[in-house]
């Protein structure tokens, strides 16, 4: 592998603010130092932000058949999907068009890297409510990617180096939280984020396992004895596994400074739970990376912003955070399988 892993990079919703992210990544020093982007974006998109005053790419850019001939690729390249009308795209609105795009830009970039023509794929920020518009049936990054790629298990964690935490469940209402999980699946997720915290760290991780209810059920008094039921069994397993966990703790205590010094990363239960304290930490360095799949899979910890959308003035540090992480997995990667 290249010194520089070739990273893919996706455009993201293209009326959000993920198109000037990407085109500020193609040239940023920091970004190139560390990878070579390719951006599996839309050349379209690209010229129409350019007419707003956005400069053009200062690189490549290739129609998606051409960059399948390609045998090698010594810079940063835009792979065009051609998935947009030219002039189209209305900054800020939501739209079936561009859900459908942001989805055709994933596609692509997850059959290259399947195929190893680059070592992992940077996501940037899609639209839940334009995929469903668009009649594109999963809800979020995740799911496409588990499906996609054929995960038996997956998780989100978001991972900074203030805070890390992981989510069982996910892009679901609070009242089906309870009913997926399963001793299994905290088992399953406990697991992926110890393994995924060794290789950031360097060491065995120590983790903090949150409760489902106030105070973690206190002892059966709130909930449906969900700490008895089912994160108990799974911290005991994983403890029995060599993986240093504690818990169910309660939630409302869980991230306080003293406890954050104390854990190097946190399984938290459903979205929020993970989420909110995750972003008031870490909202603009925060990487979102997708665990147990068979490739790398990093991205923003932030949605797509349509308010600020063209206005340049979107903060690219969580994008360049994301390429930063998949760049140290992908070199990880390499030197695993070399020395293997």
């Amino acid at each position: 592998m290249n010194a520089r892993p070739l990273l893919g990079i996706t455009m993201g919703d293209p009326a959000g603010v993920g198109p000037e992210l990407c085109l500020r990544a193609l040239s940023e020093p920091v970004v190139l130092s560390k990878c070579v982007p390719v951006l599996f974006g839309d050349a379209a998109v690209l010229e129409q932000l350019g007419q707003t005053g956005f400069p053009r790419p200062v690189c490549p850019v290739v129609s998606f058949p051409d960059w399948e001939k390609l045998n090698s690729v010594e810079g940063p390249v835009v792979v065009d999907c051609a998935a947009v009308k030219p002039g189209s795209v209305k900054p800020g609105e939501v739209s079936a068009a561009c859900g459908r795009a942001a989805f055709v830009f994933i596609e692509h970039a997850i059959r290259a890297a399947l195929a190893g023509r680059i070592a992992g794929v940077v996501t940037a920020p899609i639209n839940k409510e334009a995929l469903r518009m668009a009649g594109v049936q999963f809800p979020g990054h995740t799911e496409i990617f588990t499906v996609m790629t054929g995960a038996k298990r997956t998780c989100m964690m978001l991972w900074s180096e203030s805070i890390a935490v992981s989510m069982v469940t996910v892009h679901v209402g609070y009242a089906d939280v309870p009913q997926q999980l399963s001793v299994g699946r905290i088992l399953d997720v406990i697991e992926l984020t110890a393994d995924a915290l060794t290789g950031l760290l360097g060491r065995a991780p120590r983790l903090a396992v949150c409760g489902l209810n106030p105070h973690a059920g206190e002892h059966g008094l709130f909930g449906q004895r969900e700490e008895e039921r089912f994160i108990e069994p799974a911290i005991r397993e994983a403890q029995k596994r060599g993986i240093k966990a504690d818990g169910p703790l309660p939630p409302d205590a869980a991230f306080t400074a003293a406890m954050r010094r104390r854990y190097d990363g946190y399984v938290t239960l459903y979205h929020d739970q993970g989420h909110i304290p995750f972003k008031m930490l870490a909202f603009e360095t925060g990487v979102n990376i997708t665990l147990g799949l068979p490739i790398i899979r990093t991205s923003v910890d932030h949605g797509t912003a349509f308010d600020i959308a063209w206005k340049g003035v979107a903060d690219p540090r969580s994008l360049f955070a994301a390429i930063d992480v998949a760049a140290k997995l992908a070199r990880a990667k390499s030197t695993t399988h070399t020395t293997a």
